[in-house]
Order: C-alpha cells, then sequence, then structure tokens
C-alpha cells in the first residue's frame, strides 16, 4: 500500500513539474510558443493537461506543414489524436477529432501516398465525424479527401459517387469552396475513366469557381492548391481531347502558379503531370530534366509518391534520349514498383504501358507482350480507361513486328473505335495513322488516304508536334 501510494505522489508531483514547466516557458519565453509549440504539447502531455496539450500539438501539426514538412506533421496529428482518446467522447471532443483528422489525411498523402492505407484510415474517421457532427460545411474537403483516396487505389466507381455527393451538398448550400472541390474531383476522376468531355467542363467550372482569396485556404486543408490541380488537369484532358497547345499552356500556368505560391505538394504534382504530357508526346530530349527536377524536390520534402513517378520518367528519358536501356528499364521497374508499393493502382496502366515499350525496344518481346496485357487487364479491373485506345495501339505495333499482321490490324481498329467514342482525337489521329500505314503498306493508298484525312483534318492546333507532322508527311505520299 505504501508503495504504491508513494507511486502515484511520484506521478503527481512530475505531472505538476511538467504543468509548471509549460506555464513558466508560456510566461517567460512566449516567442517559443510559435518556434516550438511541441515543447510545449509535451510538457503539458506529461502534465495531464490534455487540452492543452492537444491545441499545441495542433500548432505544431500546422506549423510543420506550413513549411511541407508532411511526415513530420502528420506524427503531431497524430499525437493529439492520441490525447484527444483522454477525454469524454461528447461533440466538443468530436469537432476536435474531426479538425485533427481533416489535417492528418493530407499530411499523409504527401509523407505516405494518396492511396497509402493509413491515409484512408484518416479519412474514413474523419468522414464518419463529419457526418456524426451533422455534415458541417467547413469540413467539405473531408468526403473530397476520401473520395481521392479511392481514386488513388482505382476505385473510380466509390470515387465518382461521392463526388456526385459533394456537388450535390455544395450546391444545395451554395457553398462554392465545396462546388470548387467538387468540380475538380469530378473533373479528374471523369478524366480517369475516359469521360473527356465532361471532364473538360468540371475542370472548366473548377477554374470558374476558384476565388484566390476567399479559396487561398483550401491549399494547406486538402494538401495542394486547387487551382493548380485543376490547370493541370486541365491539360491532360486537352490534350487527349486534341488540342495540344492549349494544354502545354495549362500545364505551363500550373508549374508557374506553383512555384508562386512555394507550395511543394502542388509543384511536385505540377512536375509530375508535366511528365505525363512529356512522356505521351514523345519529348525525351527534355522529359530528363523534368524528371530530375520532380525527383529532387520530392526526395528533399520526403514525398514517396511523387518521387517514384520522377524515378520512372528518369528511366523512360534515358530509354529514349540516351538508349541507355539497361539503367532505364531498371528505374522503370523501380520506380514503378515503389509507386504500386504506396497503395496506388492509379496511372498504373500508363506506367506499365512504358516499360512495356521499354522492353520492346530492347528486344525483350515476351515481356513486352505480357505486360502489355497486364496493362489492358488494369484497365479492366479498374475502369481507367484514359490510355485505353493506345494501349490496344502498342500491343499491335508490337504484333505487327512479329508479322502478324491481322491480329494487329483487328487491334489498331479496336483502338480508333475506343478513340472515337471516348472523343480523345490525339488517339483517335494516332490509330488512323498506324492503320493508314498498313493499309499503305498493303497497297490500299486511296482506303489509308480516306481513312486518315477526315481525322487529320478535324485539328486546328498543334501543327509543330510530332503526331500531326506524321500524319501530314503520310498524307503527302498517299497523295
Amino acid at each position: 500500500m505504501q508503495d504504491a501510494a508513494h507511486g502515484s505522489l511520484l506521478r503527481s508531483t512530475r505531472q505538476q513539474l511538467h504543468a509548471l514547466i509549460a506555464d513558466a516557458l508560456e510566461t517567460y519565453s512566449p516567442e517559443l510558443m510559435d518556434s516550438q509549440p511541441e515543447l510545449f504539447a509535451q510538457h503539458y502531455a506529461e502534465g495531464g493537461l490534455i487540452e492543452k496539450s492537444v491545441a499545441y500539438w495542433g500548432k505544431a501539426g500546422r506549423r510543420s506543414a506550413a513549411r511541407s514538412a508532411m511526415a513530420e506533421a502528420a506524427g503531431q496529428y497524430q499525437r493529439g489524436l492520441d490525447q484527444l482518446t483522454l477525454l469524454p467522447d461528447d461533440p466538443e471532443r468530436q469537432r476536435q477529432e474531426l479538425d485533427f483528422c481533416s489535417a492528418l489525411g493530407p499530411a499523409l498523402m504527401a509523407a505516405k501516398g494518396n492511396a497509402a492505407p493509413e491515409t484512408g484510415q484518416a479519412y474514413a474517421r474523419a468522414k464518419k465525424l463529419w457526418e456524426q457532427l451533422g455534415s458541417p460545411s467547413e469540413f467539405l474537403r473531408v468526403p473530397y479527401g476520401l473520395q481521392a483516396y479511392h481514386a488513388g487505389r482505382g476505385e473510380y466507381d466509390l470515387a465518382l459517387r461521392l463526388d456526385e455527393d459533394l456537388l450535390r451538398v455544395s450546391r444545395e448550400r451554395d457553398d462554392r469552396g465545396g462546388l470548387l472541390l467538387g468540380h475538380l474531383a469530378s473533373g479528374r476522376n471523369l478524366l480517369m475513366v475516359g469521360r473527356l468531355v465532361p471532364s473538360r467542363s468540371h475542370l472548366e467550372q473548377a477554374l470558374a469557381v476558384y476565388d484566390p482569396t476567399s479559396h487561398r485556404s483550401l491549399g494547406r486543408q486538402v494538401g495542394f492548391h486547387p487551382n493548380v490541380n485543376s490547370l493541370f488537369s486541365l491539360g491532360i484532358a486537352l490534350f487527349l481531347l486534341g488540342f495540344s497547345d492549349q494544354a502545354f499552356a495549362q500545364i505551363t500556368a500550373s508549374i508557374a502558379e506553383a512555384r508562386r505560391l512555394a507550395h511543394a505538394q502542388s509543384l511536385a504534382g505540377s512536375l509530375a503531370v508535366r511528365g505525363i504530357l512529356l512522356s505521351l508526346v514523345g519529348e525525351s530530349a527534355v522529359l530528363g530534366d523534368w524528371a530530375h527536377q520532380l525527383v529532387t524536390l520530392a526526395t528533399e520534402q520526403g514525398f514517396p509518391y511523387w518521387r517514384a513517378q520522377g524515378t520512372i520518367y528518369l528511366g523512360w528519358a534515358k530509354v529514349n534520349k540516351n538508349g541507355d536501356l539497361a539503367e532505364g528499364i531498371s528505374l522503370l521497374r523501380s520506380g514503378r514498383d515503389a509507386f504500386r508499393a504506396t497503395g496506388a493502382e492509379l496511372l498504373m496502366p500508363h506506367y506499365t504501358d512504358l516499360l512495356a515499350r521499354a522492353c520492346q525496344i530492347a528486344g525483350q518481346i515476351e515481356e513486352a507482350s505480357n505486360l502489355f496485357d497486364d496493362a489492358l487487364q488494369i484497365v479492366q479491373r479498374t475502369g481507367e480507361r484514359w490510355l485505353e485506345a493506345e494501349l490496344n495501339r502498342h500491343k499491335g505495333q508490337l504484333l505487327l513486328q512479329q508479322g502478324h499482321t491481322d491480329a494487329a490490324e483487328e487491334l489498331y481498329r479496336e483502338a480508333l473505335t475506343i478513340a472515337h467514342e471516348q472523343e480523345a482525337k490525339m488517339w483517335e489521329l494516332r490509330a488512323a495513322t498506324s492503320l493508314a500505314k498498313l493499309r499503305r503498306d498493303q497497297g490500299r493508298h486511296a482506303e489509308a488516304r480516306d481513312l486518315l484525312a477526315p481525322v487529320y483534318g478535324w485539328f486546328t492546333e498543334g501543327f509543330d508536334t510530332q503526331d500531326l507532322n506524321d500524319a501530314r508527311a503520310l498524307l503527302e505520299e498517299l497523295g
């Protein structure tokens, strides 16, 4: 009994000491409250002053997030949540927990990846609390974050349903911040599933709704600046729709805006999308420089999701620019594996396609064929269809290289059909060019010309790109 009483007295004395230290620091070193809030949080936690500890862990997390130290921020938010479990489970605690969970989600997205299990757990808990508290408008970022998690895992049906709910609630409340996030999320996810025209519409609406003053805080709340994301997402949609000049202009603007805002996550995302576009148009000469910028930034900031993407683009640049097949394929493999290790399925058809084409260049035909099949299976499993036409065309090229002309023609026709259905004019031009070349080689020049001419004639810009140059040269050859 005496030992137990003595231990209790020691714990009580220790708690009082920590509380006195924290109070003294507040009184005599107030500047530390801003520069080292985690110090106060630790002392108040040890002192049993839970509410004060929670407040300072929140302040520490926000301070770390503001300087893009996202792994550190995630740890601090989690410690605040741990402290909250010591308080009674009432609406006040639930509100604080919602605040911490909704801040933890974006920190984990940067530190672990959009599709990491920890990210999903944080947003699922936040969504439950949000609904329990009557779905307050100031936390509309919660359903947005949850849809981003599901989209990252290739669960597009679920993500799109969450997008619809977010837009519905935002319209009912006339909440422009919610509308911005809803249009952005809808635009991005519709882009991924190959519904390009409505994707463009939603992204343009997101940019129209965006107000740089009232929506600036959304960058902190969701982990990136929505206008940056809207710009580069619209850039990819415009490229697929056949407007390559406008596409590059949008993505260039997104990078410039991210640099102006000095926001590391937004810059990493815009650099990654620049890598997507450069890899799609074959600009390997400059892709390596952009990929190196992305890898450097992601390494410095501790962003594994974007570091993996940068590694993939470095590998593709080496394969095409330097002819360094062994190292390029090694980087493509390691980057792809690291990307998938974050839980991501988003963009896996694209990254698998790049590896397949690298193997084809290296003469590893069987592996290339298997990888193209893998990419098409991912498309069927997840519904990520924006690259589906190109995957069929690339597999057709491989079969043609092996002398399987009929099978190649079938895949070219499939690519042309898919591209036409999606109104993906860039993919339609490529499929038409490939099929027209096959017709030319078969001596069917008139059929080749009649197939390609109307597709080429649709374009109003991008005439200095390789795609339109190839199509024009082929039409001139065909007379």
